[in-house]
């Protein structure tokens, strides 16, 4: 008897350590190896009270209810490596990088300090800007560049009026496209024949001069032709719409404080024509998108970046061969990074600071320029003002007037390399065609680079012709300069 009272807790507890789950008192339960075990009346005690008791006891030992988050936090500690890329592999899809892009800031701001304060202590405070504004209006002809920009109002108003007596049919469309190819031809010669006249005219005074009056040339056109295309719809409906509708007050313009929907031709209003001249944009539209209120923030981290861009100029005296590939070497990296900072500084600070003031909506300035694989995308989107009008008052009516798609796209390097030679050659009172040469050069090479090159080999062309290809032009045109201002008086 006590042998077998001693024998029952012993087949008790290996039976609980080779069961997997607890099994209703009186039934069957299975053995680790696979085998049945005789009933467990035979086995226990037959107490029933016994049997449930040990069932629960097992069912807390072997099956503990666990939430989802002690499963979770199991899991990680059991586990703390997953499939994933570095961030910086192309595969991660990472593309924050806000933080180089400041860490770029500080290096450029650290790396031209010391230049800024040596040159500080050493001459001091060369340019006084209130020197510089008494100077200007004690003797502003001494100012040629400054008295040219004022004068460009005279064509402003000249397309405006021209416009108005075109709304109310005073003169037809012959005479008005007559007066605007007028109006628009003498706003490219007179600044360039003053420039090349003047003595006093200095190249960068020259250079910003014909900058202002180039962009002025496509805004006026641009202006010309939304108001013809708004005429035509005019005649196309075949209605004359009641002045309430079509031409609300000055207050109701754009630039206004009241956003109204303006309608052809209540858009000819003087409030109108000079929020367009003064927008960041080339392209008119009767309607600009605006955004709700000026940021101050913003608007003054604009302003702190437009005032603390630094600038670097090489220079070099002699032109032999080995000399000149030496130089354009040297001066490749300096020049690329002015030229990069150029773009941040006029594309980012200055015209996103102009926007905010004047609360213009959009603020596409530039796409990502820095990824193209190919020329044509480099030049469709690192200057989105200079494409959209490109686009939108050249190459679709070249298009619509039935020629293909190589010819429109030859006929805007055209214009491209006209303006870019017309903004260099008259400054500098010397015609040499190097930025003309250099800008049609891009045709044979966009279509090189499309054809044999894409992916990383693509974007790599277009980063060595831009880091290359700007040097060479800018050597041809210093060389030529100083050989004919300075060697010539020696």
């Amino acid at each position: 008897m006590g042998d077998r009272n001693d024998r029952v807790p012993m087949m008790t507890g290996r039976t609980r350590r080779s069961t997997i789950g607890p099994t209703p008192a009186g039934g069957n339960s299975k053995q680790a190896n696979g085998s049945k075990q005789s009933s467990a009346g035979e086995k226990t005690p037959s107490h029933p009270s016994h049997s449930n008791g040990k069932v629960k006891k097992e069912k807390q030992v072997h099956e503990p209810v666990r939430t989802p988050q002690e499963r979770s936090k199991i899991c990680e500690r059991l586990s703390c490596h997953v499939l994933q890329e570095s961030l910086l592999s192309s595969a991660s899809g990472y593309s924050n990088y806000r933080g180089i892009l400041n860490w770029c800031v500080v290096m450029l701001v650290l790396s031209n300090a010391r230049l800024f304060l040596e040159n500080l202590l050493k001459y001091g405070i060369l340019v006084d800007p209130i020197q510089v504004v008494s100077l200007f209006l004690k003797d502003p002809y001494s100012w040629p560049a400054p008295c040219l920009v004022i004068v460009s109002n005279v064509f402003i108003m000249a397309a405006l009026y021209t416009e108005r007596r075109l709304s109310v049919g005073t003169i037809s469309e012959t005479t008005g496209t007559f007066l605007y190819l007028v109006n628009l031809t003498t706003l490219l010669c007179f600044p360039s024949a003053t420039v090349l006249t003047l003595t006093s005219m200095t190249p960068a005074g020259g250079v910003f001069a014909l900058g202002v009056y180039t962009i002025l040339f496509m805004k006026l056109y641009s202006y010309k032709d939304v108001n013809m295309w708004c005429r035509e719809i005019r005649h196309t409906k075949a209605r004359t719409l009641t002045r309430s509708h079509s031409c609300p007050s000055v207050a109701q313009s754009n630039g206004s404080a009241v956003h109204a929907h303006v309608s052809y031709p209540g858009n000819l209003t003087h409030r109108d024509i000079y929020y367009f001249v003064f927008a960041p944009t080339l392209c008119y539209e009767l309607n600009f998108p605006r955004s709700p209120r000026i940021r101050k923030s913003f608007l003054l981290r604009r302003l702190f970046e437009m005032f603390h861009v630094p600038s670097m100029y090489p220079l070099w005296q002699d032109m032999d061969f080995s000399r000149m590939m030496e130089r354009m070497l040297k001066l490749a990296v300096p020049n690329h990074l002015i030229w990069l900072i150029f773009f941040y500084w006029f594309f980012h600070s200055s015209m996103n600071f102009v926007a905010e003031l004047m609360r213009f909506g959009d603020r596409e300035f530039y796409r990502d320029w820095w990824n193209s694989e190919t020329v044509t995308y480099f030049w469709s989107n690192w200057n989105i003002p200079v494409h959209k009008w490109c686009l939108r008052h050249f190459y679709k009516p070249i298009m619509m007037r039935g020629a293909n798609k190589w010819v429109a796209q030859t006929a805007v390097f055209l214009v491209s390399a006209f303006f870019h030679e017309y903004l260099v050659s008259v400054p500098l009172k010397m015609f040499r065609l190097w930025a003309f040469m250099g800008m049609m050069s891009q045709i044979p090479l966009a279509w090189f680079v499309g054809r044999f090159l894409r992916g990383n080999h693509g974007n790599a062309a277009v980063w060595i012709s831009l880091i290359i290809g700007q040097p060479v032009a800018v050597l041809m045109y210093v060389h030529d300069y100083y050989v004919i201002h300075y060697m010539s008086q020696s």
